[in-house]
């Protein structure tokens, strides 16, 4: 029998993040998308994914997505059958990074989240190509769609965030590192660090995509989940 599959989206995003894989992955299995929507902390958001979540589940996220992941498995790592991370970051936030959010959410708490999302977009999030703007639009109208009190829950819950590496060397199940080779937000050689701390990891690098695989090279991105759900616990 095919386990359950919780996918938890990045900031500010919803489960049309995982459009491609919810189609594909979603024939074969329950797929539940759990937006990071549920406190002020990773910890709450990952009990509050707890409460909903099958007994027994693979668990996949993206960005943040992945950051409530790790949480997640340190919290019950009992209840995690697989683990994919997805360009995402296990290390605690920076006191430089942590400033920058702050005239971020006075912007969005000011009514201007709109902008806010623009520029921190602009030169982060996406590889070069032909539908950047279209799934550009596509992550403004899911921030809109949130909104401002969702982003300010968000920001304060990755400024607050604690390191996960100790919990990555614990990790005992069949897991997928996956991110896009042009991702700056969680550059690839974060995601070669991560592979080595898990213990039989697989560090898959999608090509010609940024920080948004699932949106920006769905169809490689779904092949390497179909892979990784097919691989045998040991």
């Amino acid at each position: 029998m095919n386990e359950p599959l919780v996918l938890i989206p990045g900031m500010m995003c919803d489960a049309r993040l995982f459009a491609d894989q919810i189609f594909t992955l979603g024939a074969t299995r329950p797929v539940l998308v759990c937006p990071p929507t549920g406190g002020e902390t990773i910890t709450d958001i990952a009990i509050t994914i707890l409460d909903y979540a099958p007994a027994r589940f693979a668990l996949a996220g993206l960005s943040l997505g992945g950051i409530i992941a790790m949480e997640l498995y340190r919290k019950a790592p009992e209840r995690v059958t697989r683990l994919a991370l997805m360009d995402t970051n296990p290390f605690a936030e920076t006191p430089q990074v942590s400033a920058a959010r702050e005239p971020q959410i006075i912007g969005a708490r000011a009514g201007r989240l709109e902008e806010v999302m623009r520029e921190e977009m602009k030169p982060k999030y996406l590889a070069p190509g032909p539908n950047r703007i279209e799934i550009l639009n596509l992550v403004m109208d899911m921030a809109l769609g949130q909104g401002p009190e969702i982003f300010v829950k968000q920001s304060r819950a990755l400024q607050r965030r604690m390191d996960q590496q100790s919990t990555l060397r614990k990790i005992k199940v069949p897991t997928l590192v996956l991110c896009g080779e042009f991702d700056e937000l969680c550059p690839v050689k974060r995601h070669e660090l991560m592979a080595e701390l898990i213990h039989s990891a697989h560090l898959k690098v999608i090509k010609e995509a940024g920080h948004l695989p699932t949106l920006e090279q769905p169809v490689a991105t779904t092949e390497a989940l179909v892979e990784w759900l097919g691989w045998e616990i040991t």
